[in-house]
């Protein structure tokens, strides 16, 4: 079975060859998850296919947005690799459900076709059952919200940049340390 032979309906269980170790069916190809990090697999076969066509639907989107949004969706608790998101992508391009548009520095825009509008619709109540699935475990997972990881990450990512490949001076030590701190204060004042 090629890619443009997948069944119109596409929650169900298909067969392809996997990307991932080459033999057929294995449940390891496009739309299988993975990234659980020995939780057991995120989604079943399919799925993954209609939540990014869900989320190509709310607006166009770069495949690393994606795996951002399924990320934040999820509660930070998953994220999908590329290995897995651009093959799924490149489905649905082929399928005819998304389209591509090449923009600056060779990033690629993706965007929900009206035959992928119609295929969402088919499939519209497991889309519905897949969102409660991921929002009842995001809600089950303690800790800060990944919005929260995520500025606390671009902050220490912002200090290491800034001191890296050069000797920090006393002024510059002051000065980073300081907008630490007043990002620290900022948070408690809240």
């Amino acid at each position: 079975m090629s890619r443009r032979d997948v069944p119109e309906t596409l929650n169900g269980p298909t067969s392809w060859d996997c990307f991932g170790c080459g033999r057929r069916g294995c449940g390891r190809g496009p739309g299988a998850g993975g990234g659980g990090r020995g939780r057991g697999r995120m989604f079943d076969n399919g799925d993954l296919r209609l939540v990014v066509m869900q989320l190509l639907s709310e607006r166009p989107r770069h495949g690393y947005e994606i795996i951002k949004a399924l990320e934040e969706r999820v509660g930070g608790g998953y994220s999908p690799s590329p290995g897995v998101v651009y093959p799924t992508l490149t489905l649905l391009e082929e399928l005819g459900h998304a389209s591509v548009t090449d923009e600056r520095a060779g990033r690629r825009l993706y965007t929900l076709t009206q035959d992928g509008h119609a295929a969402l619709a088919v499939n519209q109540p497991a889309i519905d059952a897949i969102f409660a699935r991921l929002e009842s475990g995001a809600a089950a997972r303690s800790g800060p919200p990944p919005q929260v990881v995520r500025a606390m990450e671009n902050l220490t990512a912002s200090v290491r940049l800034r001191l890296q490949g050069q000797p920090a001076d006393e002024a510059l030590t002051r000065a980073i340390a300081a907008a630490v701190d007043a990002a620290a204060r900022a948070v408690e004042d809240i």
